[in-house]
């Protein structure tokens, strides 16, 4: 006869990774509680794609409110898309059913500050994946927790095997080219990307440039744009290989800012978006560096080029600014251990003790 208490929670995750960072607490919970949990994925990323879907998503929140209420659950656990999740710890707190966790706060540390009195009323815990937010929210007097993030493990791969592996030139050298997984972004930097290939290659002929794609669908955008003269090689899930083997990278900023600056490979960070957009968010914006890495590191240890800097020629000449860059281990190093936090066992007694 099993003699755990049963303990009932609740978990929705908005991606793949979001997935991974709920799992894993929650096997930690299971070990002193048996737990009948309701597993969701939302798979509606971005600004633009919940618009279009409002009507669905609000019904899709609606039903997973009245499952938890019904079921009776003991902790919701939001891992990540914060603005779907709100509406659910809202309603749930103001049932008093249950207690609420965030898993990956949003970043309000960035903008819309704002948000941190729903996260006072709603949230009895925030989980941060980083450093600088758990010091944020304990500046403003709020319950959090760093439980670190999953890239404090992560080492490249073996060089000589990938570039067997993908029956690349051994005299070649490579850059990586990450344009991001969304269909927009994609289409506002990749042909900015292809003009700094085109630049570059016309310049340093013994390089070879390395596109790898989330999926299918981008792998088939990616493909369709490249011209066939340029020495391009698109892979489909193979970030961790390309970067693992390159001089440095052309990053759409993001978590591959990151995971780039961790496996020592000197990430060019860009951003651009239509200019609606940018006029709006960069009024917004409470900090003066986006990418990760910088951030993390406190400077701008890594090139950001951000909108109207960010062109063919500006990449080159980042390109150019950090080739002889050394430091790019010690940098990985530093960064490993910023994001080590708190253990999944220490995460679920933390919550526990709520």
């Amino acid at each position: 006869m099993n003699s755990k208490p049963i303990l009932k929670v609740g978990i929705v995750a908005g991606e793949y990774s979001g997935d991974r960072l709920g799992t894993k607490i929650i096997k930690s919970l299971a070990k002193t509680h048996d737990i009948l949990f309701d597993f969701k994925k939302l798979h509606v990323m971005g600004l633009i794609e919940p618009l279009l879907n409002l009507r669905e998503l609000i019904k899709f929140r609606k039903l997973l409110i009245n499952l938890f209420i019904e079921k009776e659950i003991d902790y919701f656990i939001g891992v990540d898309s914060p603005d779907f999740n709100i509406g659910i710890h809202k309603a749930l707190k103001l049932k008093n059913t249950c207690k609420n966790i965030q898993v990956v706060s949003p970043s309000v540390w960035v903008w819309r500050e704002n948000r941190i009195k729903d996260i006072k009323k709603y949230i009895d815990l925030t989980a941060c994946l980083f450093n600088f937010e758990d010091n944020f929210y304990k500046k403003k007097n709020l319950p959090s927790i760093h439980i670190g993030h999953p890239f404090c493990k992560l080492f490249p791969e073996n060089k000589e095997i990938v570039i067997k592996n993908f029956n690349l030139d051994p005299s070649k050298k490579f850059v990586s080219i990450l344009p991001g997984s969304r269909k927009s972004e994609i289409k506002n930097l990749l042909p900015t990307y292809i003009e700094f290939i085109k630049l570059h290659s016309s310049k340093y002929s013994h390089y070879e440039y390395l596109i790898p794609a989330s999926d299918n669908q981008s792998l088939d955008i990616i493909k369709k744009d490249i011209p066939p003269d340029l020495p391009v090689l698109v892979g489909i899930n193979c970030t961790k290989d390309f970067l693992s083997i390159s001089d440095f990278s052309v990053v759409t900023s993001g978590t591959a800012t990151l995971e780039s600056a961790v496996l020592g490979t000197s990430p060019i960070i860009c951003y651009k978006t239509n200019p609606i957009n940018y006029f709006i968010i960069s009024r917004m914006l409470k900090i003066d560096d986006i990418g990760l890495p910088n951030l993390l590191l406190g400077k701008r240890k890594f090139p950001e080029l951000i909108q109207r800097s960010c062109n063919a020629k500006s990449i080159l000449e980042a390109a150019e600014s950090i080739k002889n860059n050394n430091d790019g281990e010690n940098i990985s190093i530093t960064l490993r251990n910023l994001l080590i936090g708190l253990s999944p066992e220490e995460s679920a007694q933390k919550i526990l003790s709520l």
